[in-house]
């Protein structure tokens, strides 16, 4: 870790939040790095997911048939 006088004078977090994300954290994420290409269309985090559980479903449903 870096020491206080280490942090460069652009890192102001005197209006950041401790702890805001560890409950989030806690419960354990996956980390998807997307290609460049990719994530000029998925743009955001709620954008991606909802397109993969419509996916999702898609694949869901496409198994039901076999």
């Amino acid at each position: 870790m870096k020491n206080k006088e280490e942090n460069l004078d652009e890192y102001d977090f005197s209006n950041g939040e401790k702890g805001k994300y560890v409950t989030r954290y806690n419960e354990g994420s996956n980390v998807v790095v997307l290609d460049p290409d990719v994530a000029k269309v998925f743009n955001n985090g709620e954008f991606v997911n909802s397109s993969l559980r419509a996916l999702a479903q898609v694949l869901e449903h496409s198994k039901e048939k076999d």
